[in-house]
């Protein structure tokens, strides 16, 4: 039994407004390259389907449901079509394949964003996925340590945890930018964190500190020689630069001579760079001795 008035039409548009929508997109020019070999992929050119994607998605939106964008990567894409014996020149396997992602991947509301907006803050948002993913592998294969038996992974997750929350509690008032960068197999695994200071309890957004707590914990567990730097600002103040190196499970303070090099030195060139104006570059300030600092002795 439906309502007075309503109609066949009207109610699947009704049903329409509450079914969500992913998009999958090929974010650039090599991954668009990489789709056209599949007959079925209708495109000629990259411009052409991103302006044909922007569209789609505020038809969506003018349908008033819930849509995501995801990226859409050719070489998992193909993978996944040979583990689920799909055929990858289809258009229900680009669908499947979507579907997939809306469950597993980094995804972003649309909300009617420009392509312009949405593009960088899908790809950061996958970055931060993929480094998520690696860091936590990395914590959940360490296995038990020799020597005491506790979890590797979970006690350098939980030491971690206890040196950024005193290293946020040590920094004091003002806005904190804190980026940790631990080198991996094959790559480098960054991870940034806003956190204001001004007010206590300090406020830090959840899933963004997990995320910087496991890149932390994954540089602690693999013993790797990694870095955090802090920048903090504050009214009427000039930012300050604060640096430390990660080395034997813990945060050693870099010299103010190191901070200034780590900010002036192209990492690509090693060519000197001018500083920024408004910035004091300090060292690194020492933390509160951990109480459960056995991490050298034990692992």
């Amino acid at each position: 039994m439906t309502r007075t008035g309503t109609t066949p039409a009207n109610l699947r548009r009704a049903l329409r407004r509450e079914v969500p929508s992913t998009v999958g997109l090929l974010a650039d020019e090599h991954d668009f390259t990489a789709m056209r070999r599949y007959r079925t992929f209708v495109f000629d050119d990259h411009a052409t389907y991103l302006r044909q994607v922007e569209a789609l998605l505020k038809t969506l939106a003018t349908q008033g449901g819930h849509t995501t964008v995801t990226l859409f990567d050719p070489e998992e894409y193909a993978a996944y079509c040979a583990e689920t014996a799909l055929d990858p020149d289809h258009p229900t396997s680009r669908s499947r394949f979507t579907a997939h992602l809306a469950a597993t991947g980094a995804r972003v509301t649309y909300t009617g964003q420009p392509l312009s907006t949405l593009l960088p803050e899908l790809v950061d948002t996958a970055v931060r996925h993929a480094t998520w993913e690696y860091a936590t592998t990395v914590l959940a294969t360490t296995g038990d340590c020799a020597t005491c038996g506790k979890d590797i992974g979970r006690a350098a997750f939980e030491r971690a945890s206890r040196l950024l929350a005193r290293l946020l509690e040590a920094a004091g008032p003002g806005t904190h930018h804190l980026v940790c960068s631990v080198p991996a197999a094959d790559d480098q695994l960054l991870a940034v964190l806003h956190a204001d200071g001004t007010t206590a309890p300090t406020d830090v957004e959840e899933t963004a500190a997990a995320e910087f707590t496991a890149v932390l914990a994954a540089g602690i567990a693999l013993g790797a020689p990694g870095g955090l730097v802090l920048r903090t600002t504050a009214p009427g103040a000039r930012d300050r630069l604060h640096g430390w190196r990660l080395t034997g499970g813990t945060l050693t303070p870099l010299t103010e001579a190191e901070v200034f090099a780590a900010y002036c030195t192209d990492a690509r060139t090693g060519e000197p760079l001018s500083p920024e104006p408004g910035v004091d570059h300090r060292a690194g300030f020492p933390l509160t001795p951990d109480p459960e600092d056995d991490w050298t002795t034990h692992h």
